[in-house]
């Protein structure tokens, strides 16, 4: 039992980071599925066990480079964070469903919608406190903030796969800090909204 609370929290871990940035859970999983060679950290279910060939890291590794530069310019990120409106969830489904005990215990087609909803949801709040930051910096501060996802997504995909119950928890309270953010955006347009 807790073995499966723990595989659950390493899929809400994974399918959180990648909200943030999609390729750095992928990469982190791929190295995982891959070292040490004689006895990979990480056993994926199929068809995902693809991510830890030495073509899927490369190619993922070199989206990674190209995202991290991106992300950091203003204006640019815009667009890049409009590209991975798909991207990211994505990813997320991928990230959840790969775990060999969760695809085995959870219908494929639920863990791969919960993998799309967490990553998507937390994309959709960085969408939303994107354009404050440009807004309020002049763009000036976008480097910092999109750094500090990149570190955050780097650090919550260890935890999931390293203390998975941490990072199922942290999950946990980053879905209920965009639920929160929403709700906030939502009742600042309201009264923006002249009546």
């Amino acid at each position: 039992m807790l073995q499966a609370i723990a595989n659950i929290g390493t899929a809400f871990g994974l399918a959180s980071s990648a909200g943030l940035n999609a390729y750095i859970p992928l990469l982190i999983v791929s190295l995982a599925a891959r070292f040490p060679l004689d006895d990979p950290f990480l056993t994926l279910a199929e068809p995902y066990s693809i991510l830890g060939s030495w073509w899927a890291i490369g190619i993922i590794s070199v989206l990674l480079i190209i995202e991290m530069t991106v992300d950091k310019i203003p204006a640019v990120d815009t667009i890049n964070d409009m590209i991975h409106t798909l991207v990211r969830p994505a990813a997320g489904a991928v990230l959840f469903a790969a775990n060999n005990n969760i695809i085995t215990e959870i219908h494929p087609a639920l863990a791969l919608a919960a993998g799309l909803l967490l990553a998507g949801g937390v994309h959709a709040a960085k969408g939303t406190t994107r354009p404050l930051v440009t807004a309020t910096t002049g763009g000036s501060g976008n480097w910092f903030v999109s750094l500090l996802e990149d570190i955050a997504a780097f650090f919550l995909s260890l935890l999931a796969l390293l203390l998975p119950l941490l990072a199922g928890m942290l999950s946990i309270g980053l879905i209920i800090l965009v639920i929160l953010m929403y709700r906030r955006y939502k009742q600042r347009q309201r009264k923006m909204v002249p009546t």
